[in-house]
């Protein structure tokens, strides 16, 4: 038995009496994602953290890239690895954890693209920020926009991705 060559099946296929076999459309597919919680970037950058003794913070970091992840899958899930960067991050002498916080600029920045904005989301400007005590802050308000983006769509609920 000889298997047909590439452009032979469908020819062979409707020889033996069969309906033609109708190409297939393809309509382009409109990415999803999970909508992300609007934070006031005051309560996140200074309130619960103090509130908390610095607990918050931790939480903070992990919630942002587990919502990152959920809102566009294409960024990858990088929340434990986030977290544990913070936690252990004195084995690396606390660089491990710096990486993280410039690479979470990026997937701001990719989150941004997807809601459909111009990107304005900067590592550079995220580690200095960073270095005086705003970073978190800078980094929330720069999250904002994206949910914002979304008008009153509540957290976890469903939404287009522009790109």
């Amino acid at each position: 038995m000889s298997y047909p060559q590439q452009g032979q099946g469908h020819q062979q296929y409707q020889q033996a009496g069969h309906a033609p076999v109708p190409a297939q459309q393809h309509a382009p597919a409109v990415a999803t994602g999970y909508n992300m919680k609007r934070r006031n970037p005051l309560g996140v950058w200074l309130g619960l953290p103090i509130i908390t003794f610095g607990i918050y913070g931790l939480v903070w970091f992990y919630k942002v890239h587990a919502e990152l992840f959920a809102y566009d899958r294409r960024t990858g899930d990088a929340a434990t690895n986030a977290l544990l960067s913070l936690i252990f991050g004195f084995i690396t002498l606390g660089i491990w954890p710096l990486v993280m916080y410039v690479k979470l600029a990026g997937r701001i920045a990719q989150a941004q693209r997807a809601a459909g904005l111009q990107p304005t989301c900067s590592g550079g400007i995220g580690f200095l920020l960073g270095l005086i005590g705003f970073g978190v802050l800078y980094y929330q308000l720069q999250l904002n926009k994206v949910v914002d983006r979304y008008g009153d769509i509540q957290p976890g609920q469903p939404v287009s991705l522009a790109a």
